[in-house]
């Protein structure tokens, strides 16, 4: 078969471009890349071997790396599963991955800013093949599946088209890949360097890598799955590195957690927290990536089933002595064995992570560290409190929150420890900046008798409260809603009371306004909660919070708008002359402008356009004319 040029995937090409030239500020990146991938690939074959033995056959997993001075070039080989022509073009000519868009608008836009996290995005997204065009010039692979006959080869320079051709001399079995390496990446050539960063970056790489240098093979890492080892006998610097293998990541992990399970239960674990959210946390097709080996043999690099979805920002390895080697997809799903270690997997992140909120450093805690998780997996954990009953309550202690009753983030012990007397809610406002909701004129009121607010931003909020319903007795509130009852809450001493009754009474402003607006309101009432908005707008005890209703409108799940009720500060100067001015003949007409207005002025408040744009404008331009003749 001929050779046949085919193009890069457009969003390939982009990659390569910010890869090869402003991406890595380490180059020596490449090399572990490269060395993971075919770790990845001998572990796959291991696994399909357990069923169909003739793929191995008596040809050992290692990885060989072999520099050549003379020809300029650095050669990595695996023993791997291979690859026929089909995934030599997809895994390396295109990016089959959900998201992609935004992925490269993020990298881009971090290069440019000068951050580092596009280099570890770039290794979230499993693309670290790239990584060889910051050292090579050209790249030539080389490859033959486990069970076939035919080999292929791949061949790119990096700038838009790569060669696809039949290869006689692929290897037996697995994969070649020859960087041709650029005048100023020379040193990779350098057997010394090679085996420094192996054993920086790989030595946990639990296969042989080899360095044939001068003729001779070398044996350069330790070989041994990291963990299997004792604590103890375990780095910081090892952690780390391993961590970057099995993450796909290049920051540092925020905790680490290494353990082994030992009685009815055997099974180790090595698990990782990151220390920057992954891009794509919150897309659809997102799941847990834990790697699953049984017995030191590789089963599966995402097994769904050994965390709940609210923990999929969690990487590492769960080693089981229990399970059948030649466990299957199916059997992973419903076997009991793993639904035992998913518990205990759970049980202990949970326990590590109350530890690290506690506010006691004696007892481990670490407030300002968890802080920076909590801004970065809150919002994850808060899908646990709306789906998962289990362990709803641990989940609720380790749950923090902006308020309006302090500059940093508060627990729910914190709001209850501070509740008012008389206080029999936690009351809470949604919305999507709590600056913005601080200012709202819905929680004055609450302000005003010392009543602290908790402001909740992400759009979970909105579920896992109304399915939590209560925590310590003490349900939860909206602010938004109609019933406030904030009459029986006791004020902070020294506190000034209210402004005395006017003797204006609004009844006769409120009919008004209820004849004006008609449908355009569900009520209009006057309201406990504003003490300097004159209106605000709020919803009926058995209705939609405000908030959620706007997001279901924004997703499409709904078709029209409830009707609220708008409540008027009967206390404001601006309300107390309306009042006097309806009891004036000819007022209506007038004050049913005014009433519009401020219903629109309320809309506004809400983050939600006028009803009606060119009313508004012709009703705030009359108001402002009659005021001038005035």
């Amino acid at each position: 078969m001929s050779e046949e040029q085919l193009s890069f995937q457009a969003e390939v090409s982009r990659l390569l471009d910010i890869v090869a030239h402003s991406l890595y500020s380490n180059r020596d990146v490449f090399l572990r890349e490269l060395v993971s991938n075919a770790s990845d690939a001998c572990d796959k074959l291991r696994y399909r071997a357990l069923t169909d033995p003739a793929l191995a056959g008596d040809t050992p997993y290692e990885v060989t790396i072999a520099p050549d001075k003379a020809a300029g070039t650095l050669t990595i080989a695996d023993t791997g599963i291979g690859m026929d022509r089909t995934e030599l073009v997809e895994n390396l000519g295109t990016i089959a991955r959900s998201g992609t868009a935004a992925f490269l608008t993020e990298v881009e836009r971090q290069v440019e800013a000068g951050k580092a996290g596009g280099t570890s995005l770039i290794g979230q997204f499993g693309v670290g093949f790239y990584s060889a065009f910051m050292v090579a010039d050209r790249v030539e692979v080389r490859s033959r599946k486990a069970g076939e006959t035919q080999g292929w080869s791949w061949t790119s320079d990096g700038k838009g088209r790569f060669t696809v051709a039949a290869a006689e001399d692929a290897p037996a079995r697995g994969t070649v890949i020859v960087l041709h390496m650029k005048e100023d990446a020379r040193e990779y050539l350098d057997g010394e360097r090679i085996r420094d960063i192996v054993r920086t970056h790989s030595d946990h790489i639990a296969l042989p890598i080899r360095l044939v240098d001068g003729g001779e093979a070398e044996q350069i890492n330790a070989a041994s799955a990291l963990w299997t080892r004792p604590k103890s006998e375990v780095t910081a610097e090892q952690y780390k590195e391993f961590y970057h293998h099995v993450g796909r990541s290049f920051d540092e992990p925020w905790l680490t957690l290494h353990g082994r399970a030992e009685g009815m239960l055997e099974y180790s674990s090595l698990l990782f927290i990151p220390s920057t959210r992954p891009f794509d946390l919150f897309h659809p097709e997102r799941q847990v990536q834990l790697k699953l080996y049984v017995r030191r043999v590789f089963v599966t690099d995402s097994c769904a089933e050994l965390l709940p979805s609210w923990l999929r920002f969690v990487r590492g390895v769960v080693d089981s002595e229990d399970l059948p080697l030649n466990i299957s997809r199916e059997m992973l799903q419903t076997n009991p064995v793993l639904r035992r270690i998913r518990q205990g997997l759970v049980k202990r992140i949970l326990a590590e992570l109350a530890r690290k909120a506690a506010d006691s450093p004696d007892s481990g805690g670490a407030p300002e560290e968890y802080a920076t998780f909590w801004g970065n997996f809150g919002a994850v954990l808060k899908e646990g409190l709306y789906e998962d009953a289990e362990h709803r309550e641990a989940l609720l202690g380790l749950a923090r929150f902006r308020s309006t009753g302090a500059d940093g983030l508060v627990s729910l012990a914190d709001y209850v420890g501070r509740m008012r007397p008389g206080q029999e809610a936690i009351y809470t406002i949604h919305g999507e900046d709590p600056a913005q909701l601080a200012k709202s004129p819905q929680i004055e009121g609450f302000r005003a008798k010392g009543v602290e607010v908790l402001l909740l931003t992400d759009p979970i909020d909105e579920f896992w409260t109304s399915s939590v319903g209560r925590h310590d007795g003490k349900p939860f509130r909206s602010v938004t809603r109609g019933g406030a009852d904030l009459a029986k809450i006791e004020a902070p001493e020294g506190t000034p009371a209210p402004e005395a009754d006017t003797g204006r009474p609004v009844d006769g402003l409120l009919t008004l306004f209820r004849l004006a607006l008609g449908d355009a309101v569900k009520d209009v009432r006057a309201s406990e909660r504003l003490t300097d908005s004159p209106v605000c707008l709020v919803a009926d005890d058995g209705d939609l919070d405000m908030h959620l209703e706007r997001m279901l409108r924004a997703a499409r799940q709904l078709d029209s708008a409830s009707r609220r009720i708008l409540e008027i500060n009967p206390r404001h100067p601006l309300i107390q002359g309306l009042a006097v001015r309806a009891t004036e003949p000819g007022a209506s007409d007038e004050l049913g402008e005014v009433a519009h207005l401020l219903l629109d002025q309320a809309r506004i408040l809400e983050g939600e356009p006028p009803a009606d744009p060119a009313a508004f404008s012709r009703r705030l331009a009359g108001a402002l004319s009659r005021n001038l003749a005035a």
